[in-house]
């Protein structure tokens, strides 16, 4: 179908695609993920400079820009500006004890094994590695340092703070799987921001880290878990034809370098 050139053009600028992912950052991966569900046709860019940039990723539509570093974050303003798909079900009294889950406990634990933890080479082939090698090791170092900041690590405390960051995300994955059973959403069988989230975070858990991960381990042992997670890749990655080896463009787009914007393929 053809675009009315008076149409603006919607574009979601993210980090570069890894671990056969379509992107390799979780933040890009969940927004890439909303917006599949929303069903809503939009180009993917890929922007290779200031990895360390929390505005990125952020999505144009026209001059409109949100971005990842807004108030309401990036899915907040996706829902705000495209489409609200909370609609509905927000209001469940499961719902905000589940998002509490994601956008902390699970967050946290992710954040702890990219950056903390025994993997760090996920996190440096997801931000850094196009990067000349001793830029990308300070911008890791200054990105590992404010994690320990942030979560109140230091040499006497790490390992309670570890089964602390993990035990909690066992409690959310044990709680998860209950809450999915055998339906293919979170809540009421339909798509939410939280599966978004949620997908996002189980997808570079699944394919970022090896099967040492403690993560990937304790994610595994829940087949309904598992079973979501790649029905989902498949019909949202997959079938779309969205993977590393498919061309698209890498540059920086208008919002950030002062230059084009440099669209791919439209996705739908």
């Amino acid at each position: 179908m053809e675009t009315n050139e008076n149409t603006p053009t919607n574009t979601l600028v993210v980090r570069k695609p890894c671990f056969g992912l379509p992107i390799g950052c979780p933040q890009c991966l969940s927004a890439y993920i909303y917006l599949k569900l929303s069903q809503l046709p939009f180009n993917l860019d890929y922007h290779l400079n200031y990895p360390d940039s929390d505005q990125i990723p952020y999505f144009e539509v026209g001059d409109s820009v949100t971005y990842n570093n807004d108030k309401e974050g990036i899915i907040g303003g996706l829902k705000r500006d495209v489409s609200d798909l909370d609609v509905g079900v927000s209001s469940l009294p499961e719902w905000l004890p589940t998002k509490v889950m994601l956008t902390t406990w699970l967050a946290d634990a992710l954040e702890y094994e990219l950056w903390v933890g025994s993997h760090a080479l996920s996190a440096y082939s997801i931000y850094y590695s196009d990067l000349p090698w001793p830029i990308g090791k300070v911008l890791f170092w200054k990105k590992a340092h404010w994690v320990k900041q942030k979560h109140e690590i230091s040499k006497d405390n790490a390992e309670v703070k570890e089964e602390e960051i993990y035990g909690r995300a066992n409690s959310a994955y044990d709680a998860l799987s209950t809450l999915l059973g055998e339906e293919n959403y979170l809540f009421e069988n339909r798509a939410s921001s939280l599966d978004a989230i949620f997908l996002a975070h189980a997808l570079v858990v699944l394919q970022a880290f090896p099967e040492s991960s403690i993560l990937r381990t304790n994610f595994s042992k829940h087949a309904n878990l598992v079973r979501y997670v790649q029905q989902h890749k498949e019909e949202l990655i997959e079938a779309a034809g969205t993977s590393p080896s498919n061309d698209h463009n890498f540059g920086a787009s208008s919002s950030t370098s002062g230059g084009p914007s440099t669209s791919s393929k439209t996705l739908s």
